[in-house]
């Protein structure tokens, strides 16, 4: 298969059609000449490498390194311009680029780079795929930001280890999931994995549920029933929501970490059993150790290993990632044809606040998916968006207010003036530095600079960086 190739040309360049055609050939090449382009052609297909020759129309070779890398940060950046200074060759390679190429570099050398580049790109995407073949238990954790590269490093070293281990997190962050990680992870994996919510059932069904019971231990116990300890054994016991446990059952829990034996109800009888026991809670458990609620003896008994599951909030980068996946994985189920995200909706998404996490994520998702019904593309308004994180407001003096007050001017017009208003103002409180004027204004600072093109030539106050 031809590796993929993404370049973004000036249709003004000097270099002759022919000698691309010769330089590229063999690439599956894609080419785009403006900038609006670049983020629509990623999310259609899978590049190996960018290629930015000279200067498209309305960017600059670093504003296009900068919306690649928002796409993919991985994805290797060559620049190539004839034209180019050697400070600015400096300054994009700081930016990111794989290696820029100037006056004193022929089309040979370009090629060489570029096959270079592609090399090392499907060399990581083999090294990846091999570590799922390794690590089956990978998949089941959708991210690359730190806290979660953090989760996944804790998992990969216990993994194999016996110790008892205490997942935290708020609700829908992803608990059972990591548990059931754990469990792939280490040599009990092809053991059971038995969970139990311990706030879903009342104090003497959980009871039985865990340890089970004789015959006639009380009434209705017609017959001897093996507990889910029993279940469990060579294999992991998964014990959710722990903090809500009554209190009699947590000295009967402590006996079993401690001794590594139950008793079944109506039984006097202990049996040995060789269980991995994994608690999780989305309350904190030391606050209820200090209301006496909860036995400090059995908190450090499961507290052994502390795995905290973060909140979506804190993990931002990944909602791209989680969205794909479970438009991919809701898809398939309901066996429809793979959705596409429009960019507005995904930026809509990553700005959500998200406080149900990870699972309100995936309900929203799959509400989308199913009332956008035939159409190949979702778009923002099939998403049940949470309300966005408040945006930082620009203490104007006097309200922005529209360039012209023509009564000739029409609405499209008058938005479009006071939006550029807005833009200027936000840019002048921040000397013209465009992430600072982002900031402020809660945009992305693509969104911002693709804003200021689509005014035409950028305020004199844009001129900062």
């Amino acid at each position: 298969m031809a590796q993929k190739l993404l370049r973004i040309e000036n249709p003004a360049g000097t270099t002759a059609q022919a000698d691309w055609c010769s330089t590229l050939a063999g690439f599956g090449v894609t080419t785009v000449r403006n900038l609006s382009e670049v983020s629509p052609a990623m999310s259609k297909q899978e590049f190996d490498c960018v290629l930015i020759s000279g200067e498209a129309r309305d960017s600059t070779a670093g504003d296009a390194l900068e919306l690649v890398h928002a796409v993919d940060p991985q994805l290797p950046v060559i620049v190539w311009n004839p034209e180019m200074s050697a400070t600015e060759a400096v300054r994009l390679v700081r930016a990111g680029a794989y290696y820029c190429l100037g006056y004193r570099d022929g089309l040979e050398t370009l090629r060489d780079w570029l096959e270079s580049a592609m090399e090392e790109t499907c060399g990581r995407r083999r090294a990846l795929d091999r570590a799922s073949n390794c690590e089956p238990w990978r998949s089941l954790l959708v991210g690359e930001s730190r806290p979660m590269q953090a989760v996944i490093e804790t998992i990969r070293l216990i993994g194999g280890r016996r110790c008892t281990v205490l997942i935290g997190g708020e609700t829908g962050t992803g608990k059972e999931l990591a548990a059931r990680a754990l469990h792939m992870a280490g040599p009990r994996s092809s053991q059971p994995l038995v969970a139990v919510n311990c706030s879903a059932l009342p104090e003497n069904l959980l009871e039985t549920e865990l340890f089970g019971h004789v015959k006639g231990a009380f009434t209705g116990a017609i017959q001897t029933r093996v507990g889910r300890f029993e279940q469990a054994h060579k294999g992991t016991m998964f014990l959710d929501e722990v903090g809500d446990m009554p209190p009699e059952l947590q000295a009967k829990l402590l006996r079993v970490l401690q001794d590594r034996e139950i008793q079944r109800v109506g039984s006097s009888e202990t049996i040995k059993v060789d269980v991995r026991v994994i608690a999780a809670t989305n309350v904190n458990l030391l606050e209820r150790v200090r209301q006496g609620r909860f036995r400090e003896d059995l908190y450090y008994r499961l507290n052994v290993v502390p795995l905290e599951m973060p909140a979506l909030r804190k993990r931002g980068r990944d909602i791209t990632l989680l969205t794909e996946h479970f438009v991919k994985k809701i898809c398939q189920s309901e066996d429809l044809a793979v959705k596409k995200v429009t960019p507005e909706a995904m930026e809509g998404l990553c700005r959500g606040s998200w406080p149900g996490n990870v699972r309100q994520l995936e309900n929203s998702v799959e509400m989308a998916v199913v009332l956008s019904g035939d159409r190949e593309v979702l778009f923002a308004k099939d998403f049940g968006l949470p309300p966005t994180t408040p945006i930082n407001v620009i203490p104007f003096e006097n309200a922005a207010m529209p360039v012209s007050t023509s009564e000739s001017m029409d609405f499209e017009t008058a938005v479009s003036h006071f939006e550029r208003s807005i833009l200027e103002k936000a840019l002048q409180q921040t000397a013209g530095n465009k992430t600072a004027a982002a900031e402020l204004l809660g945009l992305k600072r693509t969104t911002l600079i693709m804003k200021l093109r689509n005014f035409g030539t950028p305020p004199a106050v844009c001129v900062a960086q």
